[in-house]
């Protein structure tokens, strides 16, 4: 591997989180996630992963997720488990996800 300007050893991440920054045009039938503020969301949540020193973490923006209905949504790999980014409960959630890896199915995405 050559030399990272992070100083990592071994490529991926433990944790690698996604948010959906996916806009549909005026008028589609469905909503996205753009305009629910999700690209503010994910600044948000690299600000914390930056602030809490996680270099093993990585946040970024996806492509549509397709549920933008729950969204504005969130999916963090390597444990599949998705959020939908309502409310600060939910942030605090795939904070705490991202900084422990523990996962609290109350605040998880469930489909309705």
């Amino acid at each position: 591997m050559t030399s990272d300007p992070k100083g990592r050893i071994q490529p991926g991440f433990v944790r690698h989180a996604f948010v959906c920054g996916h806009e549909r045009q005026e008028g589609a039938t469905r909503p996205s996630c753009l305009p629910k503020g999700s690209l503010d969301l994910m600044r948000e949540l690299k600000k914390a992963v930056k602030e809490a020193g996680l270099r093993e973490v990585r946040v970024q923006k996806s492509g549509c997720l397709d549920h933008c209905e729950q969204g504005p949504t969130c999916v963090i790999y390597p444990e599949g488990t998705w959020y939908s980014l309502k409310d600060a409960q939910a942030m605090d959630a795939v904070i705490h996800h991202l900084k422990t890896g523990t996962v609290d199915p109350t605040k998880t995405l469930v489909m309705d």
